[in-house]
């Protein structure tokens, strides 16, 4: 049931961060989040769009895990949890250290619940 519910939170926020990069990322709270200018949220625009697209891609998965019947919900659980992980220790060594903890954190303290509790 923990773990249930931090997949879901998990997947929420990529809902979140969809929206933030393919419809926010040049508007106000789009540049506080990401801490761009108007100019280079204009010239990163489509590649921000791309991202969040992904980010989108990853939400699904993961609500998907929570809908799928029991035989397969945890291998799919791992599988986009595991994605996650991946792709927030990258961002966080390339682009900023804060998506270690918004992203990568979370989604291994996920791994664990759903697989030991």
């Amino acid at each position: 049931m923990i773990g249930q519910l931090l997949v879901g939170l998990i997947a929420l926020l990529h809902v979140y961060i969809l929206v933030l990069e393919m419809f926010l990322w040049d508007k106000p709270a789009g540049l506080k989040a990401f801490g761009n200018s108007l100019e280079k949220a204009k010239l990163t625009k489509i590649l921000a769009q791309n991202q969040g697209l992904y980010n989108g891609f990853l939400a699904a998965g993961l609500l998907w895990s929570l809908c799928a019947p029991e035989s397969y919900a945890l291998p799919l659980a791992n599988f986009f949890l595991g994605c996650v992980l991946v792709a927030g220790i990258y961002g966080g060594l390339t682009a900023s250290k804060k998506i270690i903890y918004i992203q990568a954190v979370p989604a291994l303290i996920a791994l664990i619940a759903v697989n030991f509790f």
